[in-house]
């Protein structure tokens, strides 16, 4: 074989006097040239039995023998075969095991991760309706819902528009476990309560007191070293007793505390939130010029001419509204308050796709806000008015986003589609819109009579405004 006879040395003047030393280098190293290996360098990896022995003639990576006992010994077919159907019952029994824990694995991960998503969801829109129900903070809930369809129809998915998803996720852990942790203490302060009550000056009082303020230290000490270590679950359920032991005496380990809490806030992006929300108020309170004509032509009663200006209004409304939500999109999109006027543009978006445009429509003006009307008719206390806010949120958010898949979808066709159906597409939706209008003004009508606000509810329109009962802006 090539492999077993050395190569030729080029023609050279000094070939005589190297001789005796290829001779000599020959004789020490014959497994290093009988294996084809380069001179100086060792053989190639050897190849093992199935039993873990080594197989007399295995084969290195670069494909020769050996030795000439190597070669003898692969040129027998018994050999091979046995070797070859040891290695293709273990690659037909490896793929089977593998998939088996696979599937179960991605089932038990798919679950997790369900749970943990809908807990995060859920912690997200809590913390949406708990700021739409502080005054002017609620700003920052309209400018999550804008970023939100504006992301979309930037091209993101869902997943990456909900910002700030993961974070929500751990405050609303974090007010989960400060809610079990308080209950002892509650529980305790209530018992001491009634003991002053019935029974004054008894040492159960005290005790009761002392107990009360000691499960209150040790729950702050439990959340304190859960949320220094990350706020995870994992966090809440083992508080690792020996590293506490070890480093939570330590003022090292709370040092860096409130940089990392800062830089956790900062994530949030609540100012940009705020100022967003707060463009896109103004922005949209212009479109609503006809809205505050029908208020001040029905605040001292309709009248003749006040009928008349009203009508007039509300017509001019239901041509506003079949375009300001998605006006609010592009706005949201381009982040300035120009992309709120660009009537032209939104009308090109509808060109290109007018069904999604009018499923946009009907989620964002009849489904998801028209049933929140029922949460105006009477005022609830400002203690708990965030408990409303949470179905505000919970159904307008959905349809915000829709909204963003609405424009992505008609920004994703370069041209405007041409030929009938497009035509026919186009004709039918532009038919159906008024309808859609119409119906949402009907109940914006009626809750004038209905909502606690009054005259008022022409403005405070959750569907393109804060999702709050009561209050718009």
């Amino acid at each position: 074989m090539n492999s077993l006879t050395r190569p030729t040395d080029p023609p050279d003047s000094s070939a005589g006097k190297e001789s005796s030393s290829e001779t000599s280098h020959q004789q020490t190293e014959p497994e290093s040239w009988a294996s084809g290996a380069p001179r100086g360098e060792t053989p190639g990896p050897v190849e093992t039995a199935p039993g873990g022995g080594e197989i007399d003639g295995a084969i290195p990576s670069d494909g020769e023998p050996t030795s000439f006992a190597a070669e003898e010994a692969w040129s027998d077919p018994l050999s091979v075969s046995v070797v070859e159907n040891h290695q293709a019952d273990e690659r037909e029994d490896q793929p089977a095991e593998k998939k088996k824990v696979g599937i179960i694995r991605r089932c038990l991960r798919g679950f997790v991760r369900f749970l943990r998503n809908g807990f995060d969801f859920a912690s997200l829109v809590g913390l949406l309706a708990v700021c739409a129900a502080v005054p002017i903070v609620q700003l920052v809930t309209l400018g999550y819902l804008l970023s939100v369809a504006g992301r979309i129809a930037s091209g993101s998915t869902v997943r990456e528009a909900l910002s700030g998803l993961r974070q929500a996720g751990k405050i609303g852990l974090a007010v989960v476990a400060l809610f079990i942790l308080s209950i002892p203490t509650q529980v305790l302060a209530n018992w001491e309560a009634v003991s002053a009550i019935v029974e004054p000056g008894r040492p159960v009082t005290d005790w009761l007191r002392r107990g009360a303020i000691a499960t209150s230290l040790l729950a702050m000490a439990y959340l304190s070293w859960a949320w220094i270590r990350g706020g995870r679950l994992v966090h809440y359920l083992w508080p690792q007793p020996l590293r506490f032991l070890r480093s939570g005496w330590r003022p090292s380990t709370w040092r860096d505390g409130p940089d990392r809490f800062w830089e956790f806030t900062s994530t949030l992006e609540l100012p940009r939130l705020f100022w967003l929300g707060l463009r896109g108020a103004l922005a949209t309170l212009v479109w609503l010029a006809p809205a505050m004509v029908i208020i001040l032509a029905n605040r001292n009663g309709e009248t003749g001419l006040a009928g008349l200006v009203g009508a007039i209004a509300l017509m001019a409304l239901g041509i506003v509204m079949m375009y300001l939500p998605m006006l609010q999109v592009n706005f949201a999109t381009e982040n300035r308050v120009r992309g709120m006027y660009r009537v032209r543009q939104a009308r090109d978006d509808f060109r290109r796709a007018p069904w999604a445009w009018f499923a946009a429509m009907v989620i964002g003006l009849l489904f998801a806000p028209i049933p929140l009307y029922l949460l105006k008719i009477e005022a609830i206390p400002q203690e708990v008015v965030w408990l409303p806010c949470l179905v505000f949120v919970a159904l307008m958010l959905p349809a915000r986003i829709v909204q963003g898949l609405a424009i992505r979808r008609a920004r994703s066709k370069p041209e405007i589609p041409k030929g009938k159906w497009a035509a026919l597409s186009r004709w039918m939706v532009r038919l159906m819109m008024p309808a859609v209008v119409g119906i949402y003004l009907i109940f914006v009508y009626v809750s004038q009579y209905t909502s606690w606000n009054g005259l008022e509810t022409w403005i405070q329109q959750h569907a393109i405004l804060v999702p709050f009962p009561f209050l718009g802006v």
